[in-house]
């Protein structure tokens, strides 16, 4: 049996999932910064309570992943909705730093079940009609419906806070409790769209998953063999360090020094949506152009540009002395980031298999993960030691030095294209 759907009727529905998984997070994003200071945490404790969230995909990224590839997709990604609906419940009642950790490391075990499987359930049913083919610019668009999709979750957030209808409760909250609505949303979508052709597995679902569990080791063992046997793969993958390093800077310091900049976290956070808004319409924008960019220079080029100038950004970001000079370059630092998704996760998917796929976006995912769990609490150590500009400044240098993990990538897209056209190396 197969899925019967089409290749544009798969893109259709990999598009319309993107977009119900994002826009919730359009609503919370920076939000949670916000609501968590506003609750009495200090900006050290806030850039710590997340490590709970990258412990949880580093222990469970590899092991969901390795379910997805052996028993289907879509199971993995129900489990990952009910996970989402129960973090931003978690999110919303917290208010202490432990209580806080807890929700972020339920958001990790969604995230680790969440980063690859409709990725790859999209790419097979894909190459279930065309063996091979190339999904670039499938990714390129789906960059752009994720922009779309946060910046108008953005702006209702903003717009919510701004009315704050509950005098009694923290106008940071609504947002929060619209984001849980949509997420309920998604998880019924993805019930009724994804199909997929049945696996052929024995056994209750329950001794699948146990028998899951037991493998975490071989499986952890067998995706560090995928980066110790393939070079190029390491390389891209290990770009992800440096990049969370980079993301720090304009996801989580940004909400921080916008309230030192406007006296309080409210004022913040109705400022914020409009601005994380315009945040992700330009993530969008640098999206597509990544597209046509990929098709100009070639994806390796593409992604070393992209990576360099977006470090540089955050890095500017942090010298910004007034709220107008802080959101353009914030606005800057978008564009760029969307800039580098598209052309990173189709050296990604050159890297790997039908067999591996989902395999190989979570090592990506945990190794991002892993190194965000130890940059958050450095970066809010380097916060509370110097000041908030200067950890933003340090950060966006460091995030820079990524670039060079693309080199191995470079040499062999550069040596292919010589053998296939001598003339493109004069490009």
């Amino acid at each position: 049996m197969t899925t019967h759907l089409s290749p544009s009727a798969a893109q259709r529905v990999f598009l319309v999932l993107t977009a119900t998984r994002w826009l919730p997070v359009g609503f919370v994003i920076g939000v949670f910064t916000l609501f968590a200071i506003e609750r009495g945490l200090t900006v050290q404790q806030t850039l710590s309570y997340g490590a709970a969230q990258g412990l949880a995909v580093v222990l469970l990224e590899l092991p969901t992943s390795g379910f997805a590839d052996a028993f289907g997709r879509k199971s993995v990604l129900v489990v990952a909705g009910v996970i989402d609906v129960i973090t931003g419940v978690l999110y919303l009642t917290a208010t202490s730093f432990w209580q806080f950790m807890v929700a972020a490391a339920f958001m990790g075990i969604y995230r680790a079940l969440d980063s690859g499987p409709l990725e790859a359930w999209f790419v097979d049913t894909v190459h279930e009609s065309e063996p091979g083919a190339d999904v670039d610019q499938a990714l390129a668009r789906q960059g752009t419906i994720v922009g779309v999709a946060i910046a108008g979750g953005s702006l209702a957030s903003g717009g919510l806070i701004a009315w704050h209808p509950v005098a009694g409760a923290s106008a940071l909250a609504l947002p929060i409790a619209v984001s849980i609505g949509f997420a309920v949303l998604h998880l019924v979508l993805t019930l009724t769209l994804v199909r997929e052709s049945p696996r052929s597995v024995t056994g209750s679902r329950v001794e699948q998953a146990i028998e899951s569990a037991k493998q975490t080791p071989t499986v952890i063992k067998d995706g560090l063999s995928l980066l110790r046997h393939n070079p190029i793969l390491a390389g891209i993958v290990g770009v992800e360090l440096f990049w969370v390093i980079g993301m720090t800077v304009f996801e989580s310091m940004l909400p921080i020094r916008l309230a030192q900049l406007l006296g309080g976290e409210a004022e913040a956070g109705a400022l914020l949506g409009p601005v994380a808004a315009g945040g992700w319409a330009v993530f969008a924008l640098g999206s597509t152009l990544a597209g046509r960019l990929m098709r100009r220079w070639g994806v390796v080029r593409a992604a070393i540009a992209a990576r360099i100038l977006n470090g540089l950004g955050a890095a500017v970001m942090g010298l910004m002395l007034g709220p107008a000079g802080l959101v353009g370059a914030y606005l800057v630092t978008y564009l760029l980031h969307g800039m580098g998704g598209a052309p990173h996760a189709t050296l990604l998917h050159r890297e790997a298999t039908a067999r591996n796929r989902a395999t190989v976006l979570s090592m990506n995912s945990m190794v991002m993960f892993a190194g965000g769990a130890v940059a958050g609490p450095a970066i809010g150590w380097l916060a509370e030691a110097t000041s908030v500009q200067a950890a933003m400044v340090t950060a966006g240098l460091v995030s820079v030095l990524g670039a060079a993990l693309y080199l191995p990538a470079f040499r062999h897209e550069r040596g292919a294209a010589s053998l296939a056209d001598p003339d493109l190396l004069r490009g």
